[in-house]
């Protein structure tokens, strides 16, 4: 166990001479300016490892650096007052966060640890120190605690290194958690005085499932956790044996199980998960934390290696889902009021018709390696659709008149994230050869909730009826058409989940590699027939309790072992 404790600076004010201050304020400025550059790259290292949600927390970190409020104080302690800017930039900041922190909103006293943690870098900056050292130089594997551990440093953490930790401080809505779990990194948040109760080197058992660290376990607690790990183990050893098995219901509906990637480097992990390909490539890791963007060759060699890597399985490339704010400096739109909102994914491609046809030409020419299916992300309409079609077939004209080799066929499918999407699909299934649920965000558009915001986090419900809804009747407007269904988000890879989306008529399932083998594990254990069953009392429901309640209640049922260890 490595005890980090508090890493309180002590900072004291110095005076400098009037004729100094610009310079002051300059380095300042630098300052500043190389705390923006650090977040970016964690921004884009989270956003291409977790998504474009997860990496919205980096965004509103961003926001913080152009207060003009906060910097507004500072400037005026630096100008008026003669204050260094170490000390003038640490009081406003600590003063903004005590305010945040003294409030009764649990949502704004979490935020002031964000404030904290941006603070903290820029003062690290322009002490030129590091708040990380300690992390950044470990060894070997160990669990941490400490007084606290911000989002910033928390996503950059090495899961194989840090298999584990508690702090003094934090909730499981904060930023800090969130993080952790997306990492796999069992975590203890909110313990108080933990760091002053233990030592380097001491022993404790750390319990991220039951939220609890217990220092000196005894012959009997750990005899208790000892069961709960054979069950892991025996699990483990269940699902290592399925990775060359089908993915097939008990009353033999087989079901495609696929796996999300972010980039070639995750190809043994898809082979080790004994997934049936890739359900969905997200290319954004080849423009992420770049100045200019990735031409046709190197995008072409990313996706022939992965094409080759998978084949004979179908691997499923979606074009570029990225924020105008989070484009290479090249095409990057300054100013984007709501990104959520605003110029992204499909609309970028649509707009920058040549960064759309370079990334189509290398997508076909991988096409002539391997089975490959194309996925254009956020169509809201048909004539997104129609356009983006007929920039294909000009790319296909174009390499063909080169002798360019590619797919003759080539599946186009259509992600159905956005309420729109779900509402003309049977417009939509015309034009294309299959949907592609991103449940993540269809959630979010249509409760119009950001899961990450914990004010209104509790309305983030995948299982609300007007989701489910969507999802039935995008599945029937694609079988009216003959079109396949998938879904490449989250509820894809909750076990739970299964039930309900094989019972809507789902026939294709995407998740992360880690997430495939229970998924299989489950689908192995289910009939059909219970799931349809499911999906019909289901969509009878009025709240998203009632659905969720359901579902589990038959996933638990058939496959007891899987949720006695996740519980």
């Amino acid at each position: 166990m490595l005890v980090l404790g508090r890493t309180d600076r002590k900072i004291e004010r110095t005076t400098i001479a009037p004729e100094a201050v610009p310079d002051e304020l300059k380095r300042l400025n630098d300052a500043l300016a190389a705390t923006r550059q650090t977040l970016k790259g964690i921004h884009n290292r989270v956003a291409a490892a977790m998504g474009q949600t997860e990496a919205g927390i980096f965004e509103a970190h961003l926001l913080v650096l152009e207060d003009a409020n906060l910097l507004g104080e500072v400037h005026k302690l630096i100008r008026v007052q003669n204050t260094d800017a170490v000390y003038a930039f640490h009081t406003v900041a600590e003063k903004f966060a005590s305010a945040l922190a003294a409030a009764e909103d649990d949502y704004l006293r979490e935020r002031a640890a964000d404030l904290r943690d941006i603070g903290g870098r820029v003062i690290d900056q322009l002490m030129g120190v590091s708040g990380e050292d300690v992390l950044s130089s470990l060894t070997e594997p160990c669990v941490v605690v400490a007084h606290d551990l911000s989002p910033s440093t928390t996503a950059q953490l090495n899961p194989r290194l840090v298999v584990g930790f508690a702090t003094d401080q934090g909730g499981r809505t904060s930023h800090t958690a969130i993080m952790a779990r997306k990492l796999g990194i069992p975590a203890v948040v909110g313990l108080g005085d933990i760091t002053q109760r233990l030592h380097s080197g001491d022993y404790a058992l750390l319990d991220g499932h039951g939220g609890i660290l217990i220092s000196a376990p005894t012959d009997q607690t750990l005899f208790a956790y000892g069961q709960l790990q054979e069950r892991h183990v025996a699990l483990a050893k269940k699902l290592r044996e399925l990775r060359d098995q089908p993915a097939v219901t008990l009353d033999g509906q087989g079901v495609i199980l696929a796996a999300n990637i972010e980039s070639p480097a995750d190809l043994p992990a898809v082979r080790e998960s004994g997934a049936n390909g890739v359900g969905l490539f997200r290319t954004e890791f080849l423009f992420l934390n770049r100045h200019q963007i990735p031409d046709e060759e190197e995008q072409y060699a990313a996706y022939r290696q992965v094409t080759e890597g998978c084949a004979p399985d179908p691997v499923i490339i979606r074009t570029l889902d990225l924020g105008g704010d989070k484009m290479p400096a090249e095409i990057s739109l300054n100013g984007e009021p709501n990104p959520f909102l605003g110029w992204r994914a499909i609309r970028i491609s649509l707009t920058r018709r040549d960064l759309f046809r370079t990334q189509l030409r290398a997508i076909l020419r991988a096409s002539a390696h391997g089975t490959v299916k194309l996925l254009y992300p956020m169509i809201s309409c048909v004539e997104e659709l129609q356009a983006a079609n007929a920039l294909v077939e000009e790319c296909k004209a174009e390499l063909r008149q080169e002798g360019q080799a590619f797919a003759a066929k080539l599946e186009i499918g259509v992600m159905i994230e956005v309420p729109s999407a779900a509402l003309v699909a049977d417009h939509l299934a015309r034009y294309c050869d299959f949907f592609s649920l991103g449940t993540n965000d269809l959630t979010g558009y249509t409760l119009a909730v950001d899961r990450l915001n914990e004010r209104v986090a509790h309305l983030y419900a995948p299982t609300h009826p007007a989701i489910i809804k969507l999802i039935a009747l995008t599945v029937e407007a694609a079988r009216r058409h003959g079109r396949w269904v998938g879904v490449c988000g989250e509820m894809a890879g909750e076990p739970a989940m299964i039930p309900l989306l094989l019972g809507l008529g789902v026939t294709e399932l995407s998740a992360t590699p880690r997430s495939v083998p229970q998924v299989k594990f489950l689908l192995r254990r289910l009939k059909l027939n219970e799931a349809r069953a499911l999906a019909t009392a289901v969509l009878e429901c009025e709240n998203a309790a009632e659905i969720s309640a359901a579902t589990h209640q038959l996933a638990r049922a058939v496959a007891p072992d899987l949720f006695t260890v996740r519980d």
